[in-house]
């Protein structure tokens, strides 16, 4: 049986203008796929390069890489879920922005109880980049209490999750971020120490900070504009994980530089990485549930738009008008 659900498409590459409402085919699942009726869908900087090009996929594209919802159907070989159960996810291909979808069913996890859909719609893809930077993006000597850190656009969805996971674990979290208001809520949230971008200088405070040792990492988001700098802030043996292109990709770069700035790491992560395997995925959801329920970690949502409108969500995220995380409801 097919029916149809309506849902954020794009035709070309571009800004936020090339995104329709229109209706699409939601049919049965197929092997190891689940139908899904959604009653949120997360927003992420990885939608803004996907509907640029930045991220290539096949066209036409539905947008979207996280929601929350209710299993409609489940294909064969799928055990793990079951009609009426309660879902989230953060999982490729992209189709978050719609009402209905059939994906893959192995990215996808029950969400408990005591989570709404806002929340999961707005944790999953961010909260399990937030777990497996802070957890398993590390430099060799690891991170214990009391190390210092360096995240980039602290107060963003990632960023506040991870300023308080990073309390949680007891690490010392410098975050950066383009405004007062903006560094007051990075410390509101567990930053140990904030830094106005826009009026001062990231790496002579981070060195301040530090006594002059330096970062053992530093997560970077931001791409172009930080890159090299971020690399400043490392002390010797640390680790530059970048994780994100808001302002560019990054240029290329002389490895040998790494040498004389102290035999540095340098990683691009990708949560897609490590949530390859169902097993993986799980374990990984299983940590965030954890510290959400326990309180640690409070997922703030302090943006809601109407399907409709999510052109005017990728506005507002691209000119850094919005803080926490943002929903789009079908």
């Amino acid at each position: 049986m097919t029916s149809v659900a309506k849902a954020i498409r794009i035709e070309e590459y571009g800004g936020p203008e090339v995104m329709r409402l229109v209706e699409v085919p939601v049919g049965e699942p197929g092997p190891g796929e689940i139908r899904i009726r959604h009653h949120a869908c997360g927003l992420n900087f990885i939608d803004v390069y996907q509907r640029s090009g930045l991220y290539a996929n096949p066209l036409p594209l539905t947008l979207g890489m996280e929601g929350a919802g209710i299993v409609e159907a489940v294909g064969e070989g799928v055990t793990h879920l079951a009609v009426g159960d309660r879902a989230a996810y953060a999982s490729q291909p992209p189709g978050a922005y719609s009402q209905a979808r059939v994906m893959p069913a192995k990215c996808v996890v029950k969400l408990p109880e005591a989570i709404d859909f806002d929340t999961g719609a707005a944790m999953m893809l961010k909260g399990l980049t937030a777990q497996y930077l802070l957890k398993k993006t590390v430099p060799p000597s690891g991170l214990q209490p009391g190390d210092f850190v360096l995240f980039h656009a602290a107060a963003g969805g990632v960023g506040l999750i991870a300023c308080q996971w990073a309390r949680a674990l007891g690490l010392q979290l410098i975050g950066t971020a383009g405004s007062d208001a903006k560094c007051r809520l990075a410390l509101e949230h567990g930053a140990a120490h904030a830094i106005n971008y826009r009026t001062e200088d990231f790496v002579a405070r981070v060195k301040d900070i530090t006594g002059g040792r330096g970062v053992k990492v530093v997560y970077d988001s931001i791409g172009k504009d930080t890159f090299e700098r971020s690399l400043d802030c490392l002390r010797p043996l640390g680790l530059m994980a970048s994780f994100g292109s808001a302002s560019g990709p990054v240029p290329p770069f002389a490895i040998a530089s790494l040498g004389p700035r102290g035999s540095l790491f340098v990683t691009r992560a990708t949560v897609f990485t490590h949530i390859a395997t169902r097993e993986g995925t799980q374990a990984m959801a299983d940590e965030l549930f954890e510290v959400v329920q326990s309180g640690a970690v409070k997922i703030r949502i302090d943006q809601r738009y109407a399907l409709a409108d999510a052109a005017q969500a990728h506005r507002d995220l691209e000119e850094r008008k919005t803080t926490g995380s943002s929903v789009l409801i079908p």
